[in-house]
């Protein structure tokens, strides 16, 4: 089956607020040994990327020597001076993708778990579906501060409601968001240009291009992770201990 050829961008501008050491960026911290930004990078190349674009903010220096010495010249970087939120983050590098016209895979410096397995599933499916975006997604017994998948009848994503903004109702799904993605290039800046902050974060949230989606009757699919522990996200001392943990006792699934 021929691929579409795919860039991958690597949200890595957080701060860590909640971590023990306000001077270190959130994805410098390590997993298994080594940053956790060390094992998206290494996942985006497992997987064929054309490239690895780097979205750097909070002690960017410190990102930026570190990669290049650990990558030399296959990461590049992009700058978010303010964290106004990952659809910001994106905008960042709308320059650098300008004349490309495949796909772009959205992850996450913060979730360093994810399987080589899972991601060519993801990519598969957007490819097969058509779909202008692919979500990846998983089920959890407490959903509690996630975005909520919220599916069509006919299975694909109508939108993600965030828990600030989330009804009752929507708030009661066990389907979550993991925030990696996958996007037809040309048609996520398309998107990105017509977002607004007006949430309760008031950020530019990356989720809210399902919307201009929908709007267009374009469509949104979505892969369902098999393991919460794949999508796991680290921001706190606790969560990087359990993404450890999950890493070092689940040999199965991450073959470590």
């Amino acid at each position: 089956m021929h691929t579409t050829p795919f860039q991958t961008v690597i949200l890595a501008a957080g701060k860590g607020k909640r971590m023990k050491n306000p001077d270190l960026p959130k994805v410098m911290y390590k997993v298994n040994g080594k940053p956790m930004v060390d094992h998206v990078v290494e996942l985006a190349h497992k997987l064929g990327s054309l490239s690895v674009i780097a979205i750097v903010g909070f002690k960017r220096e410190v990102v930026i020597d570190h990669l290049r010495e650990a990558f030399g010249n296959e990461v590049t970087f992009a700058v978010q001076e303010e964290q106004l939120g990952t659809g910001h983050a994106v905008m960042q590098i709308e320059q650098m993708l300008k004349d490309f016209n495949g796909d772009v895979l959205v992850l996450s410096g913060d979730v360093p778990l994810l399987t080589e397995k899972t991601m060519r599933q993801l990519l598969k499916k957007h490819q097969e579906s058509g779909a202008v975006m692919t979500v990846l997604t998983a089920k959890i017994n407490d959903p509690t501060g996630y975005g909520r998948i919220i599916r069509l009848s006919d299975g694909h994503v109508d939108r993600i409601a965030e828990e600030k903004d989330a009804a009752p109702e929507e708030k009661k799904i066990d389907e979550i968001n993991s925030g990696i993605y996958v996007f037809k290039c040309k048609e996520l800046f398309d998107a990105l240009h017509h977002l607004s902050p007006e949430n309760a974060q008031h950020e530019y949230y990356l989720t809210d291009v399902l919307g201009y989606f929908a709007h267009h009757g374009m469509r949104v699919s979505a892969v369902l992770a098999k393991h919460f522990d794949e999508i796991r996200g680290v921001n706190t001392v606790d969560q990087l201990s359990e993404a450890e943990k999950a890493l070092q006792t689940n040999n199965e699934v991450f073959g470590s």
